[in-house]
């Protein structure tokens, strides 16, 4: 099965778009789980537990547990297998933010994919097709390219114009346009669109048509979830991969933190699902 059509699955099992990022920061977890040997994944394992019914979709930022050496590697890892074993229909996004020539792509392919075992992961695309080929060539795999990401100073590059004949077409928009058009030969892309950019998210959902956006920003980063879901969705109103990671993981630090995680993932769910259902009913009238 493929990334996408294992993100469709899931999605409309658990009639959800939200992705729960697992940005697990030992600094932040409640002080009752510090004392584990293995206190990123206990605290992992509580929030899968706790969200797994309000999700589509998950996203462990790997640099939170590279942080940690191989105990922060080895946890994630443990939270891997655990998703594997427990909730294998929900797709998983190691945020990596890779890129490399292609020989060194092949060392984080077997990362990823093969020792992880994740379903997609965040790729730079500044080094162009030829090096993320091996990426783009994993047919089951989705490789999530970024493109206009959700951090205040994204615009430096991205909003350049390549081409000072055409002020209207910006670094971000050509991007989109060559994944699209020129990477997308096996059907598996995806793009990172920040949803702290709604007009500028709305401009790559029309380039991108179907597919997969994985949109970063809603929450601490104050992005606007009803102009995320309406500029986010595609036609059919799916492929909107709504990431909200601190917001839910560090919902509470008390012995019950898992449940005020469990609560606010759902609350989240039902407000994305309320602006979601009011789209699907006008595209269908």
């Amino acid at each position: 099965m493929t990334f996408k059509e294992k993100l469709r699955k899931a999605a409309e099992k658990n009639n959800s778009l939200l992705c729960v990022g697992l940005d697990t920061d030992l600094n932040k977890i409640p002080e009752h789980i510090k004392t584990d040997p293995n206190p990123l994944f206990v605290f992992n394992k509580a929030i899968i537990e706790a969200t797994n019914q309000s999700v589509s979709c998950y996203k462990p930022n790997s640099a939170f547990y590279e942080a940690y050496g191989a105990e922060g590697i080895g946890q994630l890892k443990l939270t891997m297998d655990y998703l594997k074993e427990k909730y294998p229909d929900i797709p998983v996004i190691l945020d990596a933010k890779r890129g490399d020539i292609g020989n060194t792509n092949e060392g984080y392919i077997k990362y990823a994919y093969d020792y992880l075992g994740v379903d997609a992961i965040t790729l730079h695309p500044y080094l162009g097709k030829e090096a993320i080929k091996p990426f783009l060539d994993r047919k089951d795999q989705c490789p999530i390219i970024l493109c206009k990401t959700s951090n205040p100073g994204a615009g430096e590059l991205q909003d350049l114009v390549p081409d000072p004949g055409d002020q209207s077409i910006k670094l971000y928009q050509l991007v989109a346009e060559k994944v699209v058009k020129e990477w997308n030969y096996n059907g598996n892309c995806g793009l990172v669109v920040g949803a702290t950019y709604p007009e500028e998210l709305s401009v790559v959902r029309g380039i991108a048509k179907d597919l997969p956006l994985l949109l970063p920003g809603i929450g601490a980063q104050g992005g606007d979830v009803e102009k995320t879901v309406k500029a986010g969705v595609d036609a059919e109103g799916f492929n909107a991969i709504i990431n909200s990671g601190r917001n839910i993981i560090y919902a509470s630090s008390d012995l019950n933190f898992s449940i005020k995680a469990g609560e606010v993932a759902l609350e989240t769910q039902n407000l994305i699902n309320i602006y979601r259902e009011n789209i699907i009913k006008k595209l269908n009238n």
